[in-house]
């Protein structure tokens, strides 16, 4: 099988050829690449991320002083990084206290610079029927929650859910026709019509979301139901849903909404895959292998056990397997290396 043919069985809960892996990297070494070979030899699912901010034409470096560089960037937030480091610090965000959110107008979904993956748009077509050869290709949009923290500010949104969720509410339905537009153009430009989109939307913790169920209720679901089901009018054959941490309690309402799978399922945050599958037996499971708890602390007979506990899982379809942002200088190998030669040794389905 190839790798699109591979998740498509999974993810139609029918039998692969072995088990489907989705592993990312922060930072793939060269030692790591001598010990386990090639980057893209280690999963069968890759991304492809639009430029999906608010304001992408406001884009720009302000300067640079004091090892520090300042910058506009595509959600309209000032922000400050030390040079040659990735997070950043938000100093101000577009649509601060006292904004009316209908005086602001975000950048179209249609603008072309979203979309262009290289130089240009011919190369962005070549680049991802490569890309399409040896993967099972998904898009991505952010979700109302952590994409409305970008404009909004997070205390300040939390803020709002808690103490006025009609006005929060106002704000995640502005994001959700934003992500919703995107989402159409990337489905279209990018023909995803045979696999889907992941909407993104880190709202959770080791012990829970950011908020109290009946505030998702409230302000959150609705949109979740209208994306999924608008992505899906797009031609998404499935829609799956990203956030680190413990969603459970609530997992019921984004099945409700419809999302057909959920990443990364952190076994440290109390997410249990063998008991999500027999509560929700037919949402697809992305992920599994906790790279901040079994992966780091090992032992590696426990790595051992618990990867071939999920293949098990994943036999008969529903499952692909996989870590979560690897950071190879935090990962032993050793441990890296358990868990890869569990796949490979017992997750071949045909033999």
């Amino acid at each position: 099988m190839t790798s699109t043919e591979r998740v498509t069985a999974a993810f139609s809960f029918q039998q692969p050829d072995r088990i489907p892996r989705y592993d990312g990297f922060w930072g793939y070494t060269k030692e790591w690449e001598a010990r386990f070979g090639h980057q893209a030899a280690l999963t069968d699912m890759l991304e492809w991320v639009p430029l999906e901010g608010t304001f992408p034409t406001r884009m720009r470096q302000v300067k640079e002083e004091g090892g520090w560089i300042y910058e506009i960037d595509q959600w309209g937030r000032l922000i400050r990084r030390q040079v040659g480091s990735y997070f950043a610090e938000t100093l101000e965000v577009p649509m601060p206290p006292g904004t009316d959110p209908d005086t602001v107008t975000f950048d179209p979904p249609e603008l072309d610079l979203r979309y262009l993956k290289a130089a240009s748009e011919l190369e962005t077509v070549h680049a991802l029927d490569a890309a399409k050869e040896k993967y099972f290709v998904v898009g991505k949009t952010g979700g109302p929650y952590l994409r409305t923290t970008f404009i909004r500010g997070e205390a300040e949104f939390l803020m709002d859910i808690a103490g006025d969720p009609d006005f929060a509410r106002v704000l995640a339905d502005k994001m959700a026709d934003h992500l919703i537009g995107i989402a159409r153009e990337q489905i279209r430009r990018w023909s995803l019509y045979d696999t889907g989109v992941f909407i993104n939307d880190d709202m959770a913790y080791n012990d829970g979301p950011m908020f109290s169920p009946e505030s998702f209720e409230k302000v959150f679901l609705p949109a979740y139901r209208r994306m999924v089901r608008e992505y899906k009018a797009a031609g998404a054959k499935w829609v799956l849903f990203h956030s680190d941490g413990n969603i459970m309690p609530v997992l019921d309402m984004l099945v409700d909404a419809g999302i057909d799978g959920i990443n990364p399922i952190e076994r440290r945050a109390g997410m249990d895959p063998m008991a999500i599958r027999r509560r929700w037996p037919h949402l697809i499971l992305i992920g599994g292998v906790c790279n901040t708890d079994i992966l780091l602390n090992g032992p590696v007979a426990r790595i051992e056990a618990h990867v071939r506990e999920l293949i098990d899982l994943g036999r008969h379809g529903g499952l692909v397997i996989g870590t979560h942002s690897i950071n190879p200088a935090e990962i032993p190998p050793a441990h890296f290396e358990a868990y890869h030669r569990t796949c490979m040794t017992y997750g071949n389905f045909r033999t």
